[in-house]
């Protein structure tokens, strides 16, 4: 049975029946796109935040923009969203027929409602809708609850052509004329979003290792502000860090160099955020909340994956380590961080610079979790996983490639920041610990022959061993 509709904001000329004539569509195939989070479980029903009518559907393509929530049993499902019910931001064209170029962005054949006889698919493979929504950021469009704004210092040109970016992400993104690239969130939540927030905050410290925002997109819904997009600066030529890793590896080439500026990359964007947003102090109160955070996520863990059972008592021991620390009075800074930092969300360009990107954080966490001010040692524990995946992904597994990337990271992050990583080693293995849970249950539930690369790091931080 259909969820009761929620209050929707409306636009233009869109039925209320809309979303029930989408529905046995959009049942079938949202939960196939690599970014829908509730995996697993069925798609009960759906109700409608707000719906905007983009392009009228009188011409020969129509186009709405829709903020959907999907109702799916509210079993806990470990690592995923503790709300039952996610929103998700949907761009949905309408034509007669598809023509062959879109044939992968089919959604289905609507057969009752408003819109019966037409094709509806996703319009983001589409160039007219990719289109409008560039024009809309260039002449700060109000539409409906959609509200889009931009920085009036940097000019964005008309007439840029897109093309959507096909390689699997948790969200969507479109490059204008490999000029800019405007990052479309899929799954939405209101409030301050850390991935506009942060940038924005980069950019008035003038830190250049984060592309700044040009753009933005956002939908005002009864009092409440829902982030849906940001346009910033392509970086033409750049290479994806974790591709560029694989490739070095295939080679049998040495990633030292790239790993020792990707720290000290790493350690200007966290001195340029300390000095932009407050830091705060972590004591015995603060840190026991951290602990215990760790400690349930990992019995949560060894509940939904039962091949983490003969190592929870040892990887217990890291978290028990920062909890002895807390009592004996150690205290640590705590400051804005990136949150989800692996190599996948590094660029680096043509000229060897480093930049960081995708700063959304962890998003099967709450919003307000991911704005929390954490200890700098997470971010520095992300991207050392990152080198040890990398190294236990391809076939034989090259520890040693791995050992000499986390040094020569280090190395270059405590160049920068004045504290090299490796002098907290319980705080890393705590941290790196946490990471690779979350990695094991990410495979577990998405992935599972990715399994045994965080399985052999398990194994060896419930020995303390941190390669």
């Amino acid at each position: 049975m259909t969820p009761m509709a929620e209050t929707v904001t409306v636009s233009g000329a869109v039925s209320p029946s809309l979303l029930a004539s989408l529905d046995p569509l959009l049942r079938e195939w949202l939960p196939r796109q690599r970014w829908f989070a509730g995996k697993g479980r069925p798609v009960t029903g759906f109700s409608l935040v707000a719906a905007v009518e983009l392009l009228p559907l009188g011409g020969r393509l129509g186009l709405y923009h829709l903020l959907v929530r999907a109702h799916q049993p509210t079993v806990p499902v470990v690592g995923a969203a503790t709300h039952p019910a996610d929103c998700y931001q949907l761009l949905i064209g309408v034509r007669e027929a598809l023509p062959p170029r879109l044939a992968p962005a089919l959604i289905g054949h609507v057969t009752e409602g408003p819109l019966t006889g037409h094709t509806v698919y996703d319009a983001l493979y589409d160039s007219r809708p990719a289109e409008v929504l560039l024009e809309a950021l260039r002449s700060q469009a109000r539409i409906g609850g959609l509200r889009f704004d931009r920085d009036q210092g940097r000019e964005i040109r008309p007439g840029l052509v897109p093309r959507l970016m096909t390689a699997e992400q948790s969200n969507s993104s479109i490059v204008y004329g490999d000029t800019f690239i405007l990052k479309l969130l899929r799954r939405v939540v209101p409030g301050v979003n850390p991935d506009l927030e942060l940038p924005l905050a980069l950019a008035r410290e003038g830190c250049a290792r984060v592309p700044a925002p040009t753009a933005w997109m956002q939908a005002d819904v009864h009092g409440e502000t829902y982030v849906l997009g940001v346009l910033q600066p392509f970086v033409q030529g750049a290479s994806d860090g974790w591709e560029l890793a694989l490739r070095e590896l295939a080679k049998g080439e040495d990633f030292a160099a790239e790993a020792h500026a990707l720290g000290r990359a790493t350690a200007e964007v966290h001195t340029a955020l300390a000095r932009a947003l407050p830091t705060v102090t972590l004591g015995h109160t603060q840190l026991e909340p951290l602990v215990a955070g760790m400690t349930e996520r990992l019995e949560a863990a060894v509940h939904a994956v039962p091949a983490l059972r003969p190592y929870a008592a040892g990887l217990r021991t890291a978290f028990t380590a920062v909890a002895d620390l807390a009592a004996e009075g150690r205290t640590l800074t705590a400051q804005r961080v990136h949150g989800d930092l692996h190599l996948g969300q590094c660029l680096r360009s043509p000229d060897g610079q480093w930049s960081l990107i995708d700063f959304e954080g962890e998003p099967a966490r709450p919003l307000a979790e991911r704005r929390m001010p954490q200890p700098v040692i997470r971010d520095v524990a992300g991207m050392l996983r990152s080198f040890d995946y990398a190294a236990y992904s391809v076939s034989p597994p090259d520890p040693e490639w791995a050992r000499r990337c986390r040094a020569a990271y280090c190395t270059g992050y405590g160049e920068v920041s004045g504290a090299d990583p490796r002098t907290e080693p319980v705080l890393l293995r705590a941290f790196e610990t946490d990471k690779a849970i979350y990695e094991v249950l990410y495979e577990a539930r998405h992935r599972p022959d990715w399994l045994p690369v965080p399985m052999a790091a398990v194994e060896r931080y419930a020995t303390s061993d941190l390669i």
